[in-house]
């Protein structure tokens, strides 16, 4: 692919614990609609990590096909955002929900990805 990695941006990591926080009561997987690409993990129980969250998303590749842009067999998005070309920065939050029900995480990506009809690299 010769994608370059992806910079921690402090600014986005800031807007991502802004988001967590507001989930912090309910562990909801609502996306915020800001301006940044956004994906989200919940977990039961407290262990969870942004390292392991954001390799479950890219576990979504094996359903990625390239040549039909497309899934098949299970879901994508969240790979194809974290590997969308234009995407450069990255920050990432995570909260243990008030009300017991686990973590929350979220990683938000600028420039964002995931339009329509157009392939992630």
């Amino acid at each position: 692919m010769g994608l370059s990695p992806l910079v921690w941006d402090g600014r986005i990591a800031s807007y991502a614990t802004w988001w967590a926080n507001q989930r912090r009561y309910d562990c909801s997987l609502t996306h915020s609609t800001g301006p940044y690409g956004e994906n989200l993990f919940w977990g039961s129980g407290s262990d969870w990590t942004p390292t392991f969250a954001v390799e479950s998303w890219t576990v979504e590749a094996k359903s990625y096909n390239h040549m039909t842009n497309s899934c098949e067999g299970g879901m994508c998005g969240h790979y194809t955002q974290i590997v969308w070309r234009d995407t450069k920065r990255i920050g990432c939050a995570r909260v243990v929900c008030e009300n017991g029900a686990g973590v929350f995480i979220t990683c938000n990506y600028d420039p964002p990805g995931n339009y329509v009809g157009e392939n992630p690299y």
